[in-house]
This record gives structure tokens, C-alpha cells and sequence, in this order.
């Protein structure tokens, strides 16, 4: 799995070096910081420029590149003695999804599932999460159906956000509980939604239509934490 720009590598240098097993840099860095990075136990090696450009595609890796063991996916039936865990019904965009995953991280959710998907890319994930991702159990679902059911057997009250719903602030917020949020334009499908137990929204000062749906979902998250 190849990672690459600052933020991410850097993450992943000071909280999982372990997981490296190259570090490629393709400009000058600092001496002490060399210094460090070679006394950690995996190999780094120069490469120039245009050869850090092929290994990403020409995508912008400021200089640092870093081959990791691969991301292991969780089954997400050991996410039912959790307390927090967040739902994604559909979405797909990966900008987004590592947004919200690194909101998840911050905000104390214990596991993300990825339902309406057959895969992602995430050596991608794990870049516009900065990394996050590794320290987030995460799991991949197709049925969502299959995820409600066990969740609620297992005791979680289930949340979906939507523009409709109850404000957030006027919800108490039960320990045990599943957040859904939908995909980037269709939102939760009215099928999910009518076997959800609150539908909750955030409560706007101005007129407007929707927040991006990271945004929302950090919001959320951060208001349900308990």
C-alpha cells in the first residue's frame, strides 16, 4: 500500500512505524530529522522526483512517499459490544469518507462500517484520513439491512441524520447507539430511514440547504458523544 504527501507519512511515522516498510523521500529534509528516520527500523531510500511522480500517478506527494503493510478490514460483527459506532449508507467519495473517518477518530466513535459498497480504495482512505484509518477499526457491508438488524439486536439505538429530523439538541441520546449517515446527494434511502429509531438533524441559523456530509457528520458526532 502506498502512501504519500506530508501529513499522512507523518502520522504514520510517529504512530505506526511498524507498518512501514520503505520510506521513500524525493527532496531534502532537515539533518536531524534524517538522523531520526534512520534509526527506525525500516528502510529509506532517495529517489528522484520524477520517479516519486510515476510511483503516485503524478499526484502531489510533496516529497515523501512511504510503502505500508496493507489495511486489514474488520468484520463488523465485533463492533456489536461497542458503544458508538458510525454507519455510511452509500457513500463513495473518498475525500469524504476520510473526513469522516478522522472526525470519527477525534470525536470517540468506535468503529466505522462502510455499507452499500463492495470495496474502496483504501490506500486513498488513508490518505485523506491523514492516516487516521489505522487506528479506526473499519468495516465494508454491502447489505445494510444485514447491519441494522444485528445492530439492533445487539441493543444500539440507530440515529440517521437528515434534514427533516428532530434536532440534535433535542435528543437524549441514548449509551449504545449507531449513527447513519447517507450518501453525498441522495441522503439515507426512505427504506434505511423508516427503520431507524430517531431521525435527527442539525438545526440551521440561516436559510440553506444541506451541510457537506462530512461536516455534518462531525457535527453530529461531536453532539452525541456522551
Amino acid at each position: 500500500m502506498l502512501i504519500y504527501a506530508k501529513q499522512p507519512v507523518n502520522y504514520i511515522i510517529n504512530n505506526h512505524p511498524n507498518k512501514i516498510r520503505t520510506l521513500y523521500l524525493a527532496k531534502e529534509i532537515d539533518k536531524k530529522e534524517y538522523s531520526r528516520l534512520m534509526k527506525m527500523d525500516f528502510e529509506i531510500k532517495r529517489i528522484p522526483p520524477d520517479a516519486a511522480g510515476k510511483m503516485c500517478k503524478n499526484a502531489s506527494h510533496q516529497g515523501v512517499l512511504a510503502e505500508i503493510d496493507e489495511y486489514k478490514l474488520h468484520d463488523y460483527k465485533t463492533f456489536l459490544n461497542y458503544e458508538f459506532i458510525l454507519v455510511l449508507s452509500g457513500l463513495t467519495d473518498v475525500g469524504n469518507i476520510g473526513a469522516i473517518i478522522r472526525s470519527a477518530y477525534a470525536l470517540g466513535v468506535d468503529g466505522v462500517i462502510a455499507c452499500g459498497i463492495k470495496s474502496l480504495p483504501l490506500e486513498a482512505v488513508v490518505r485523506t484520513s491523514t492516516g487516521a484509518l489505522l487506528d479506526m477499526p473499519f468495516a465494508i457491508e454491502t447489505n445494510i439491512h444485514n447491519v441494522m438488524n444485528d445492530l439492533k439486536m445487539s441493543g444500539f439505538c440507530t440515529y440517521g441524520a437528515d434534514m427533516g429530523g428532530i434536532d440534535i439538541r433535542d435528543i437524549k441520546v441514548k449509551p449504545k447507539r449507531a449513527l447513519f449517515l447517507g450518501s453525498e446527494g441522495e441522503g439515507l434511502s426512505a427504506r434505511v430511514s423508516t427503520k431507524l429509531d430517531e431521525i435527527i438533524s442539525i438545526k440551521m441559523s440561516h436559510e440553506f440547504d444541506s451541510l457537506n456530509v462530512s461536516v455534518a457528520g462531525a457535527i453530529l458526532m461531536d453532539r452525541m458523544r456522551i
